[in-house]
């Protein structure tokens, strides 16, 4: 019996020993996000979303046999805590890869850290600089982001404006990293659509009254006007310009298509364009359109766990989505250790998510191309794809 015992005790040990470290041992994904502060109206959903996803992948068998663990960090969408938050997930949990954070500053904090350390980082945030290279830059090897760069929605909303023979327009920016980011490519690519620029103001993200920016634009005489900010500023800007009797078109950014747009602008939003995911015009999406039952199919998993009753769906609701599906997909290929997992990130071809079709290169860390946008309008107080 005791070398029964003995021959059980070599098997089990020899059985450790052939077993890869840590087989069964969850993967830790870090995902920050503004869940307080001033961003926390996209922070909040969009980690809602990150678990939704998580949740979906463990109940379909992890990622070979072993299940994700997301560790939660809330930026209070404060880019000095982000950077915090980050070497946290880094230094003391030990992460596989980093989800988020929300905001375009946010993430340019964070983005040498995760660089300096080599995790792969998929950040939700929108402006471009985070995967801008160069010396003003630095480098942007482990770092890959899911929404439409700025750069893209600038070119959806140029060759809108051009379509319709709009060509004459007013810029209103706001003065933080996302509104600079948009500024420089509304700047940069007006004359490849034959845009003239009659008037460029700017405005505090947090303040509450643009009406003198927008008379100084309506004297201008511009065709249409353009406006590029995320959260409140943009309702309000839009209600200032029907309080002002300014008979003009007004088209926001990509960071706007969300149902609050239209409950905090009311009657004031009627009419107003912007480009948007497809995702805020499902319901209008060619049956041959790739990206049709991958949104239906989010949407319907969005309203059984019930987050649409706190947060209507809105263009940011996919961006954690196709992050974590992206990372875990490469995971799936490559494992976790990190230079390995990067490259496979950086090899994604024709990923079907929420925002778009993902084709990532070493030169464009986002993939997304001007044909994963559309333009929406509000109409009878929804979002519709624009005439």
């Amino acid at each position: 019996m005791k070398r029964i015992f003995q021959i059980f005790a070599v098997i089990g040990m020899a059985g450790l020993l052939m077993s890869p470290a840590g087989a069964t041992e969850p993967i830790k994904l870090g995902a920050f996000f503004a869940l307080s502060g001033p961003a926390a109206h996209i922070g909040t959903p969009t980690k809602l979303v990150a678990e939704m996803v998580v949740n979906k992948i463990n109940k379909e068998g992890g990622i070979n046999g072993r299940k994700i663990q997301l560790v939660i960090g809330d930026t209070e969408s404060d880019p000095a805590k982000a950077a915090a938050i980050a070497k946290k997930f880094i230094h003391s949990d030990k992460v596989a890869a980093i989800i988020g954070p929300t905001s375009t500053g946010e993430g340019m904090n964070v983005k040498k850290i995760v660089e300096e350390a080599g995790i792969p980082t998929f950040m939700t945030v929108g402006g471009d600089p985070v995967i801008m290279g160069g010396e003003k830059f630095g480098s942007f090897h482990y770092v890959f982001k899911s929404p439409q760069r700025s750069s893209t929605a600038v070119q959806k909303l140029y060759g809108y404006l051009k379509q319709k023979n709009l060509t004459k327009v007013g810029l209103l920016t706001a003065s933080d990293a996302f509104g600079k980011d948009g500024l420089v490519w509304l700047e940069k690519l007006a004359p490849e659509f034959g845009i003239t620029l009659a008037a460029k103001e700017s405005f505090g993200p947090s303040d509450t009254d643009m009406t003198a920016q927008l008379t100084k634009i309506k004297n201008a005489e511009p065709q249409a006007i353009v406006v590029w900010t995320i959260g409140p500023a943009g309702p309000i800007i839009a209600k200032n310009k029907v309080q002002l009797g300014i008979n003009l078109p007004l088209f926001q950014c990509h960071g706007q298509p969300d149902p609050k747009y239209i409950e905090l602008a009311g009657k004031a939003s009627e009419g107003d364009r912007m480009p948007s995911t497809k995702l805020m015009a499902a319901g209008q999406l060619a049956d041959n359109d790739p990206q049709k039952k991958v949104i239906q199919e989010f949407i319907k998993l969005y309203h059984e766990v019930g987050y649409d009753k706190q947060f209507p769906i809105n263009t940011h609701s996919g961006y954690a989505w196709d992050a974590i599906y992206i990372v875990t997909n490469a995971m799936k290929k490559a494992g976790t250790e990190a230079k390995a997992l990067r490259q496979a990130i950086e090899d994604t071809k024709g990923y079907v998510g929420i925002s778009g079709v993902y084709n990532i290169t070493p030169e464009d860390h986002n993939g997304l191309g001007v044909d994963s946008m559309v333009i929406v309008q509000v109409k009878d107080g929804k979002f519709v794809l624009a005439d």
